[in-house]
């Protein structure tokens, strides 16, 4: 950090907390859990484990916030990583919010399982929030043990970076450290709880504040509160609307529309891919545009529109991978909700803000399925491409990611025979294939046919479409390995995870289809919200 030779310490980190410079805190300091009123944050101190071990980390995370490889890796910043010692200077806390939860109104949640260590401030002044998941019981704990469970840590590890290579906006994990301890979890909510090993991921953001922080006060009509934390949300992370809106008023509703616009990209992203989070509740958005809190996520194989990883979802699949452009804009209008509890903000301005997400999704979804096909312009004909793609996926299971990813060089309807799960199924659809993708090659050859538009498209095509995505069963495939000792396949996992839109000759098994066997597996299939 400093240019000379010598060894970086836990010394040379400079932290800071505008959270809790800025914002009132909770006058209570016990850990017991409770209603926090008038305070948007509580002093909490993680609880210590047994046998800290690091068992993964994202070098790229690393540099990011200036910590070096070696720092990382010593004795006494894995003891921070596990919660068993602070950063100098550092004082942690956990944080204030409320929510909607599967559309209903829960009220106060907060930071249960979360422990916020402060901003970790880069030589070159860019700031990092670092959050250790799974460190101890927050006074937001509702009756929990605050603890994570090595199988949760580890998704949520490998899901953080993989969707940061992928370019979807995400918090980021700096790394991944078992406990030595062992926590009681009922997997399945069936009253068959099991003991199982421990983990720790610490996440990394510029701000983990979610929609939910400002729908709490909102809610118990703290309005000088919610002013407070929208003029912090503001100056700290929205500056530019400062100078370009001098009135407040406008200001906030300009931050509003902001705030919508992300959204509306983020979910574009997700579904390009092909993710869904699985618990789409107001309190897992966050106003930064960043994809936050990795539950009970999937992505999908076969292309279902209804398809939820999440068990607690499986009979109303409100949260499925169709309806989450819905339900994003569905939460937005939850947080417009609790700016409209503010005076000065009218109806009218709150819902022209909202208006942005639908204008924004159809821009960036129109843009990302544009670059997926390698068309150009976006016109009717191409949205009867993609109606009549999806119509052919709901007469057969065809895997999105490899669907795509071959259309860049598919000569004929036989190259997508390895995208369908059934062979039966290829054969009863294939002259419906073959007539769509004479079509398509209609379209795509009206664009340009020559060997360099060729080149160039399939370039772009494969930018858009990924060759590996971090599949469900790939990832329990590690967490089985974990559990037994071998921790080696998180990092391989990982490895490939980096470069996902390239080829990575020999790596061609961690892009193949879900295995039969994989169908309705534990964590393959659908998870459950216990972690």
């Amino acid at each position: 950090m400093s240019g000379d030779n010598r060894r970086m310490r836990l010394s040379d980190l400079h932290f800071d907390s505008r959270f809790q410079r800025e914002l009132p805190s909770d006058a209570n300091s016990s850990r017991h859990s409770r209603q926090v009123h008038g305070a948007l944050w509580s002093d909490v101190v993680p609880a210590p484990v047994g046998a800290p071990a690091l068992v993964a980390y994202s070098r790229e995370v690393a540099d990011q916030i200036g910590v070096s490889e070696e720092l990382l890796r010593s004795p006494d910043f894995v003891s921070v990583l596990a919660g068993n010692a602070l950063f100098p200077g550092t004082r942690p806390f956990a944080t204030n919010y409320g929510g909607h939860q599967f559309g209903n109104w829960a009220g106060q949640l907060g930071d249960g399982r979360a422990i916020a260590l402060g901003e970790i401030v880069t030589p070159i002044g860019n700031r990092f929030e670092l959050q250790l998941k799974g460190a101890g019981s927050t006074p937001y704990s509702r009756r929990a043990d605050g603890r994570a469970v090595l199988r949760s840590s580890i998704r949520e590890f490998l899901c953080s970076e993989a969707m940061h290579h992928l370019g979807v906006p995400t918090t980021r994990a700096l790394s991944l450290v078992l406990t030595g301890d062992l926590v009681e979890r009922d997997m399945f909510y069936d009253g068959n709880s099991e003991m199982e090993p421990g983990a720790i991921v610490c996440r990394v953001a510029p701000s983990f504040l979610r929609f939910g922080h400002f729908e709490l006060p909102a809610s118990r009509g703290e309005s000088a509160l919610l002013n407070t934390l929208i003029d912090f949300t503001i100056r700290n992370y929205f500056p530019e609307l400062l100078s370009e809106h001098p009135n407040r008023g406008d200001r906030i509703i300009a931050w509003f529309s902001v705030v919508c616009a992300r959204t509306a990209t983020l979910v574009a992203h997700w579904m390009r891919v092909g993710f869904v989070h699985g618990v789409m509740n107001t309190d897992n958005l966050s106003v930064l545009g960043l994809t936050i809190d990795y539950g009970p996520y999937g992505w999908i194989d076969a292309v279902d529109h209804g398809w939820t990883p999440n068990t607690t979802d499986a009979s109303g699949k409100r949260y499925c991978f169709g309806r989450q452009p819905g339900v994003a804009q569905w939460n937005l209008a939850r947080l417009g909700d609790a700016l409209a509890t503010l005076p000065e903000l009218s109806e009218d301005s709150l819902s022209s803000a909202l208006s942005v997400f639908e204008r924004t999704y159809r821009e960036a979804i129109t843009e990302a399925y544009g670059n997926k096909l390698g068309l150009n312009d976006w016109v009717d004909e191409q949205g009867d491409l993609l109606d009549d793609f999806f119509e052919l996926c709901r007469a057969a299971e065809i895997d999105m990611t490899i669907f795509f990813r071959k259309l860049a060089v598919a000569e004929g309807a036989n190259d997508f025979a390895t995208a369908f799960y059934s062979a039966d199924q290829f054969l009863q659809q294939q002259a419906v294939l073959i007539a769509w993708f004479a079509r398509y090659q209609q379209r795509v050859n009206s664009e340009g046919n020559s060997d360099d538009h060729k080149a160039a498209r399939r370039e772009r095509m494969n930018r858009a479409n990924p060759k590996f995505v971090l599949r469900n069963y790939l990832a329990q495939q590690a967490i089985d390995a974990a559990h037994d000792g071998d921790f080696t396949a998180i990092e391989t996992l990982h490895d490939v995870m980096r470069r996902p839109y390239d080829e990575q000759p020999g790596r061609e098994s961690f892009a193949e289809k879900r295995p039969e066997w994989a169908r309705t597996k534990a964590g393959c299939s659908m998870l459950s919200c216990s972690s």
